[in-house]
């Protein structure tokens, strides 16, 4: 970033400090030019403002890697967790506070990697949280070592012979997992990741928005090239109601369809939390 324009961005925040709903921190984000992060970082700055999401009923959580950064982007409460960890962390504040609006962001190696045994859990009891998952399939923080998104005879850091280990689809996890809410994006697309960001954040249940988010520093195999060599919308008249179409959807290879894959209404886990205190009032003391 050339000395002009980060002066520019800087007059810019100063200036929107007059906004009392603007999101942005004062401290400027971090990743490598051209990461594909700043597209749903900007999401989340849009979609906040949009749902007019105050920054004290805010919270950020992350875990470990390039996207743990991004609590520190966003003006609200952050938590930067362990690797891993975003999920849990998030599920205990949402418990404690259910009136804050809860986000997680995460790579896929915090979240189908060692984070892969809270994602289940989290979808599954429909904990009302949004994840965000910034899928660059490389560790790009630790210098690209190849993740569980990884496409299979990928050549990397750890895998000079090419990667003999099969990808998991993060879609797919969460539409198996129970998710009421899974959606997927290209980080190329502002403003559909924007609109999908937005579309999460005010869904009651448990979101998940699948962010295609290339590394453009380690990860020279899966691009913005090769991803938009293989992405499509899907089709005009898709209806995200009928759970088997949307899995058969999501585990498309060719084309990579993107856009809302599937969406329901469902109690959350807080809504039965209310009924279980309700319950207890009504019980005879002991």
């Amino acid at each position: 970033m050339s000395l002009l324009t980060k002066r520019h961005v800087i007059e810019g925040l100063q200036r929107a400090k007059t906004n009392k709903a603007q999101q942005h921190r004062d401290v400027l984000p971090t990743w490598c030019p051209g990461c594909g992060h700043f597209t749903p970082l900007q999401g989340v700055y849009e979609a906040t403002e949009r749902l007019n999401i105050h920054p004290k009923n805010l919270v950020l959580v992350s875990g470990i890697g390039c996207s743990g950064r991004f609590p520190f982007f966003v003006k609200g409460f952050g938590f930067h967790s362990l690797h891993g960890r975003g999920i849990p962390v998030a599920t205990g504040i949402k418990i404690a506070r259910p009136e804050l609006t809860v986000v997680v962001a995460g790579g896929d190696g915090d979240g189908v990697g060692i984070g892969g045994g809270h994602f289940p859990h989290a979808a599954r009891n429909n904990i009302d949280i949004t994840y965000l998952l910034l899928d660059n399939s490389i560790y790009g923080l630790t210098k690209g070592q190849v993740s569980p998104t990884s496409p299979f005879g990928m050549i990397s850091a750890t895998t000079p012979y090419g990667n003999i280990g099969y990808p998991l689809n993060p879609s797919t996890l969460a539409l198996t997992y129970g998710a009421t809410f899974v959606a997927r994006v290209f980080s190329r697309d502002r403003d559909e990741c924007t609109e999908m960001v937005t579309q999460a954040i005010a869904h009651k249940g448990f979101s998940f928005v699948h962010v295609l988010s290339p590394c453009v520093e380690f990860n020279k195999f899966v691009t913005y090239g090769s991803i938009r060599e293989t992405i499509a919308p899907l089709p005009s008249d898709y209806v995200p109601d009928d759970h088997v179409h949307a899995i058969q959807y999501a585990e498309s290879a060719s084309p990579v369809y993107h856009g809302v894959l599937f969406k329901t209404a469902k109690p959350t886990y807080s809504d039965h939390m209310q009924t279980v205190f309700e319950k207890m009032k009504g019980s005879p003391t002991n």
